[in-house]
């Protein structure tokens, strides 16, 4: 299954409903704020290159946690990005948002590529003043195929032919997202 069919809308339910407004709430805590935000909330414990975050979001009654990680373009050291990896509060979707730099051609997407094989492109969803999200519903096969590579590679686009890489350790992703409340 590609990035693209994993992008599919939980069900309707309002189980489902509660959940995704719960991760719009964290998402305010970990996207929506400027990018030195990102190194706010609390290290709950450290996964190889990834870390879990937690805190409370403003109105919420519980603490939210992600798995994430900030990554910095090879041949551009002002475009950074940042892959935040959620359970939804009810345990019932998982997420995968990206933060990638304003600038970036949005028709395109974002490309991913694990161990240099091609899974697909997302769609990005909104653009904010810290950057442009891309979010992707992740399903158990995409989850296996980032649990068995070794490296990702997400491609923004600034013009049609011009992407840039961004690569990402996939080192400690399996046990961190095993260990998100």
């Amino acid at each position: 299954m590609g990035l693209s069919r994993c992008m599919a809308r939980p069900d309707s339910s309002l189980n489902a409903l509660i959940g995704l407004l719960a991760a719009a709430l964290f998402l305010v805590l970990f996207v929506f704020l400027p990018v030195p935000a990102h190194a706010q909330g609390a290290v709950r414990s450290v996964h190889g290159d990834w870390q879990i975050r937690c805190d409370t979001p403003p109105g919420a009654q519980t603490e939210q946690c992600a798995l994430i990680q900030s990554v910095v373009a090879e041949d551009r050291s002002n475009a950074g990005l940042t892959v935040i990896v959620l359970k939804t509060a009810d345990q019932k979707s998982r997420l995968m948002r990206v933060v990638a730099p304003l600038g970036v051609l949005l028709p395109s997407g974002l490309g991913l590529k694990l161990d240099n094989q091609d899974v697909g492109r997302a769609g990005f969803v909104r653009c904010l003043p810290n950057g442009c999200v891309a979010e992707v519903v992740m399903d158990d096969k995409l989850l296996g195929q980032l649990r068995t590579a070794k490296t990702a590679t997400f491609i923004i686009f600034e013009t049609p032919e011009e992407g840039i890489g961004f690569p990402l350790s996939l080192n400690g992703l399996g046990e961190g997202y095993d260990k998100l409340p």
